[in-house]
C-alpha cells in the first residue's frame, strides 16, 4: 500500500472509527441505564432518561415528598401555609424540582407558574395517588416525574400536593462517567490498532532494510529481502534486492578483472621472458666470440630482431587492452569500399602467409560499390589478429586460410576459415572473454597473452557488429563478423 493511501485510511480511521464506536458504546450504555431504571418501577421509557439517572431523580423526589407526608403527620395545615411552601419551594429548586399545590380544580400554590400550568390540565385527580403511588414519566415533551400527596384543607376542600421533577433538566452522571471510560477505551483501542498497523505496514519494514543495509556494509551481498508487497515499501525492497545485485555483480566483476589482471600479469612476464632469455644468450654468444663467422652472426642477429617483435607484439598489445579496458580505442571511421579494402588485406598478409607455408584464398561475393563505416586501421588489427591465431594454431604441413566476403543484404559477413586443430566445443563459446586461453601450458610459441579475440570483439561491437565462431577438433576454425552496410539517404 502507498504511503499517501495508508495516511488516508489513517485519517479516515482516527475519524470514523471512534464515532461509530462511541455511537455503539452510547447505544450500549443506554440500554443498560434504562435496563437499570426499568427496577425502579418507571414507565414507558427512552433514551431521554439518559440525560439524568432515575435513581437520582427519584431520590430527590421521595427525600420532598417524605418531608411534606412527615410534615402531613403532624400538621396537614402547614401544606396550605404560603410561607412554609415557599420555604420548601426554595429549599428544591436547585435541584430542578418544584411543588403544586391544587385545590379543588384550582392551583393553590406552585414554585414554578409556567411549568405548572402546562402540567396542571394532565396530573391525576384527588383520590388517584397515595402515600406510596409512584406515577410519572410522561411520554411528552415535558418529560416530568412526579409524586402526589392528597389531603384535605382546613374548610373541607380536597387538595393535593405535587412534587414535580423535570427528568431531563441534567445530564446524567452516570452517562457522563461511562461515555467518558468509553471514550477512553476507543481512543486507546484505536491508537494500538493503528500503532501495530503502522508498526507492520511502516516500521517493520524500514528495519529490515536497515538490517539488510548493515549487511551490505559489512560486505556481506548474499542477503536477500523478498516482499509481495506493493507501493513504496515494496518498491525500496525491490530497488534493495537491485542494489545488492549489482553491488555483487560489481564485486565479482572487480575480484575477476583483479584475478585477470595477475593472470595477464603472469602470462606476459612469462610470454616476455622466453625472448628475452633468447637475446640475452644470443648477445651473449656475439660477446663472447660464438659467432665467429659472418653467417652465425647474420643468423644471431636475426634471432635478436625477430624475439624483438615478439616483445613489441605483446607490448602493443598490452596497449590496446589498455585502451579497451578505458574505452579509449582511438577510432577514425570513414565510408570505405569493401573490395578495394579487404583485397589490400589480403594482398599485405598473403606474401607473409606464402614464406610461412600457408595458402590464402580470397573471394568477395558483395557488389564492387558496397561501402561501410568503418575506422581501416582498427579493422586491420581485426583481420591481422584473426589471421595470427590461425597461423599460430596451425598443425597442418600445409595450412589453409580462406577469407571470405558475403552480402547478406543490409549487411556483408566476413569469414575467416582455417584448417588448424579447431577449438573443444567446451571452449568455443568462451575464447572471446579477456585472458581465456584453451591451452594450458603457456608457451610462447602458442600461449598468448589471451587478450587478442577480446580485443577483436570489442572493436567489432563499437563498429555495430557482431562476431562469433565456429569449429571442429582436429578440422579447422571459422570466424564470422558482420558488419552493416552504408547507404546514402534519398533526397528528392
Amino acid at each position: 500500500m502507498k504511503f499517501k493511501t495508508r495516511l488516508q485510511v489513517t485519517f479516515l480511521t482516527i475519524i470514523l472509527l471512534p464515532m461509530v464506536l462511541t455511537a455503539v458504546a452510547f447505544f450500549v450504555i443506554g440500554i443498560y441505564l434504562m435496563n437499570t431504571q426499568l427496577g425502579f418501577g418507571v414507565q414507558d421509557l427512552d433514551y431521554s432518561m439518559m440525560s439524568e439517572s432515575m435513581q437520582n431523580i427519584i431520590e430527590t423526589t421521595d427525600e420532598t415528598y417524605g418531608i411534606l407526608v412527615e410534615q402531613a403527620g403532624k400538621d396537614v395545615s402547614k401544606l396550605e401555609d404560603i410561607d412554609y411552601l415557599e420555604k420548601v419551594s426554595r429549599e428544591v429548586s436547585h435541584k430542578s424540582t418544584y411543588i403544586l399545590v391544587r385545590k379543588e380544580d384550582e392551583i393553590y400554590y406552585t414554585g414554578n407558574e409556567a411549568a405548572a400550568r402546562a402540567i396542571f390540565e394532565k396530573l391525576p385527580d384527588y383520590g388517584e395517588g397515595d402515600l406510596s403511588q409512584e406515577f410519572g414519566y410522561y411520554n411528552d415533551n415535558m418529560r416530568k416525574f412526579v409524586r402526589q400527596l392528597d389531603f384535605t384543607f382546613t374548610d373541607g376542600s380536597e387538595g393535593s400536593v405535587f412534587v414535580i421533577t423535570r427528568v431531563n433538566s441534567l445530564i446524567s452522571r452516570d452517562l457522563l462517567v461511562d461515555m467518558f471510560v468509553a471514550m477512553l477505551l476507543i481512543l486507546i483501542f484505536t491508537s494500538v490498532m493503528l500503532t501495530q498497523w503502522i508498526h507492520k505496514g511502516v516500521f517493520h519494514p524500514i528495519d529490515e532494510l536497515n538490517v539488510a543495509m548493515k549487511k551490505i556494509k559489512e560486505g556481506n551481498y548474499d542477503y536477500m529481502l523478498q516482499t509481495d508487497a506493493k507501493g513504496e515499501i515494496g518498491d525500496l525492497y525491490r530497488n534493495y534486492e537491485d542494489m545488492r545485485l549489482r553491488l555483487k555483480e560489481s564485486l565479482e566483476e572487480d575480484s575477476r578483472h583483479e584475478q585477470q589482471n595477475r593472470e595477464l600479469i603472469s602470462n606476459i612476464s612469462h610470454d616476455l621472458k622466453t625472448p628475452i632469455t633468447a637475446v640475452k644468450g644470443y648477445v651473449e654468444g656475439i660477446m663472447d666470440g660464438v659467432a665467429d663467422t659472418p653467417e652465425k652472426m647474420d643468423k644471431y642477429l636475426k634471432t635478436i630482431y625477430n624475439k624483438a617483435n615478439d616483445m613489441q607484439k605483446l607490448i602493443n598489445e598490452l596497449t590496446v587492452y589498455s585502451n579497451v579496458e578505458n574505452n579509449r580505442i582511438p577510432y577514425n571511421f570513414h565510408r570505405i569500399n569493401v573490395a578495394d579494402y579487404f583485397g589490400d588485406c589480403v594482398e599485405e598478409v598473403g606474401l607473409d602467409l606464402e614464406n610461412k607455408n600457408i595458402k590464402l584464398n580470397y573471394s568477395n561475393m558483395v557488389d564492387p560499390d558496397t561501402m561501410v563505416i568503418a575506422d581501416p586501421e582498427q579493422m586491420k588489427k581485426v583481420v591481422n589478429n584473426i589471421i595470427s591465431n590461425s597461423v599460430k594454431y596451425m598443425d597442418k604441413p600445409h595450412g589453409v586460410i580462406d577469407i571470405r566476403i558475403l552480402d547478406e543484404v543490409d549487411s556483408i559477413c566476413v569469414e575467416i576459415e582455417d584448417n588448424g586443430k579447431g577449438i573443444a566445443q567446451k571452449d568455443l563459446p568462451k575464447i572471446f572473454e579477456r585472458f581465456y586461453r584453451t591451452d594450458a601450458s603457456r608457451n610462447s610459441a602458442q600461449g598468448g597473452s589471451g587478450i587478442g579475440l577480446s580485443i577483436v570483439r570489442k572493436i567489432i561491437e563499437d563498429h555495430g557488429g557482431y562476431i562469433w565462431a565456429t569449429s571442429r577438433e582436429g578440422e579447422g576454425t571459422c570466424m564470422h563478423f558482420v558488419m552493416r552496410k552504408y547507404r546514402e539517404l534519398n533526397r528528392e
